[in-house]
């Protein structure tokens, strides 16, 4: 499973980020390794230098060995609350989609 780190030009994306994000997302999605090629995580500031409510975005696609991708979107006051949210509709999305295809 490849990991692929994108953000925006208001969200800082050092390797020390990039690096704990890709652990973070790997050992999360870790069951599901075996049906994923690839997973991508964007993640925008909505709202630039201004703050908001809500103004984090973390927008994750999952590809599927054989299967369409799967794309999840979470908005949260901070970065890390947005990726946590992410992640978690992701796992949610894939259990549903892969517990329906072992039914069949």
């Amino acid at each position: 499973m490849t990991v692929q780190i994108n953000t925006d030009k208001n969200i800082s994306g050092s390797d020390k980020f990039r690096t704990k994000l890709i652990s973070l997302v790997e050992d999360e999605l870790s069951r599901f390794s075996g049906k994923i090629t690839r997973v991508i995580v964007s993640l925008s500031d909505e709202n630039s230098v201004k703050s908001g409510v809500n103004d984090k975005r973390c927008m994750i696609e999952a590809r599927l060995v054989g299967l369409k991708p799967v794309a999840v979107t979470k908005k949260a006051d901070t970065v890390d609350l947005a990726v946590d949210g992410a992640i978690d509709k992701l796992k949610n999305s894939l259990t549903k989609i892969l517990g329906r295809l072992k039914d069949h």
